[in-house]
């Protein structure tokens, strides 16, 4: 009897009231929904973890930016007795880990010395498979080097040419590695 009168009132109730009642409670419904299924399968910690690091990398990337276009275009070298600015220590190691891009200048460099690597890489059509700059903790030094390999033209060998990085040529823009030692 007390549903049958409750439910009289409802029916006695204006059509825009209705429509608002039934728009209130979808929205109830649906945020309820999204609330229970976010305790399930929310995954919030790893997303935030994960939102956090790329800010640290992006923050990272501007820092390196900023020291890269304070520096001087030109050769950045790591050693003394030359015209080309020299990089202090803590330079030369944010320098190494901003530089990704080993130069032409220093591949043909560091050929010279190793004469296999140098025939790989001249029969292959100047094709390097792979380079790479990282900073040894250990010695505090920088190595660069490259990877060629002959297996596009027959040549079943490949090499692998690295040393220290001495030098570095700045564009403004990023760093390149313009000297490997590797003798």
């Amino acid at each position: 009897m007390l549903q049958g009168s409750n439910l009289n009132k409802l029916k006695k109730l204006p059509e825009p009231v209705k429509k608002f009642g039934g728009l209130v409670t979808i929205t109830f419904v649906v945020i309820l929904s999204f609330a229970i299924l976010n305790i399930f399968w929310g995954g919030g910690e790893e997303l935030i973890e994960k939102m956090k690091k790329e800010e640290e990398r992006i923050a990272e990337a501007k820092k390196l930016s900023e020291l890269i276009s304070s520096l001087p275009s030109g050769v950045l070298v790591s050693f003394e007795g030359t015209d080309d600015h020299r990089l202090s220590e803590e330079q030369y190691e944010v320098v190494c880990n901003a530089t990704k891009i080993v130069s032409q200048r220093s591949v043909m460099g560091a050929n010279l010395i190793n004469f296999k690597a140098h025939k790989i890489y001249t029969i292959n059509g100047n094709k390097i498979d792979e380079t790479f700059v990282k900073w040894d903790k250990e010695k505090n030094k920088c190595f660069a080097g490259f990877v060629v390999s002959g297996n596009n033209v027959g040549v079943n060998e490949t090499i692998t040419v690295s040393g220290e990085a001495l030098s570095f040529f700045n564009t403004g823009i990023d760093t390149r590695v313009y000297f490997i030692k590797n003798f």
